[in-house]
């Protein structure tokens, strides 16, 4: 899950980066309003966490500048600025939730989780497809009730599927999602990691349209998956 932290302080910035990446999330840290902004517009980020004062241009103008464009990207304000008025402000702008620092890392990332949930009009904390299921707190996915090990990109993969299940994804919009900034992608690396999910999966669960995309079926078969 790809998401955007806009914090310019150093330290704080260096160790929400980590904490979060070590929750599963991908992430891509700018340090001024403005380049929040510019990323905000770009509508590739799952979530953001957003950090009102930030220089060059305050993280308030940048969230309403997003939502003027209608970004619909769910934003979590996190900020020292804790007086109620405050907190209404950030929420009247257009932020989804709001956090006042320091804050718990593991409640950070249940707050974006359920934000990505929301935006995907996913009122389970557990995605389910058929009898396959994929449990974003856990990082874990079962079929027919077995535990199955995926790496973290076919994780990834499976649970940027399973949030859009039914809807066409472009190659382009699968990286996206699966790639922060820096990242070097071989063009078949998304074919790649599809093939695997679906000889770990099913073979039917992600369907192919040639020239357009991909799509998880919201509906397969449930039969005992094959053997080996």
């Amino acid at each position: 899950m790809r998401i955007l932290l806009a914090e310019d302080d150093e330290l704080l910035g260096s160790g929400l980066r980590a904490g979060l990446t070590q929750q599963g999330f991908l992430v891509d840290w700018v340090r001024d309003g403005v380049a929040a902004e510019r990323e905000l517009l770009t509508g590739v980020y799952q979530a953001a966490v957003l950090d009102l004062g930030l220089p060059r241009q305050d993280g308030l103008d940048s969230l309403k500048a997003a939502r003027a464009r209608r970004v619909t990207t769910p934003v979590l304000v996190l900020t020292a600025r804790d007086a109620v008025p405050s907190r209404i402000e950030g929420l009247d702008a257009g932020a989804d939730d709001y956090l006042v620092k320091p804050v718990d890392l593991h409640e950070l990332a249940a707050r974006l989780r359920a934000l990505v949930r929301r935006a995907h009009g996913q009122a389970q904390t557990r995605l389910e497809v058929g009898d396959v299921v994929l449990d974003p707190a856990a990082h874990q996915v079962w079929l027919a009730g077995k535990l199955v090990e995926l790496s973290t990109r076919e994780y990834d993969l499976l649970h940027v599927f399973m949030l859009n299940a039914g809807r066409v994804l472009s190659r382009e919009q699968l990286e996206q999602q699966l790639y922060k900034w820096g990242t070097e992608v071989t063009s078949n690396a998304v074919e790649v990691h599809i093939y695997h999910l679906r000889r770990k999966l099913r073979p039917e669960l992600i369907e192919t349209l040639r020239g357009v995309g991909y799509v998880l079926r919201r509906s397969v078969p449930q039969a005992a998956p094959d053997a080996g």
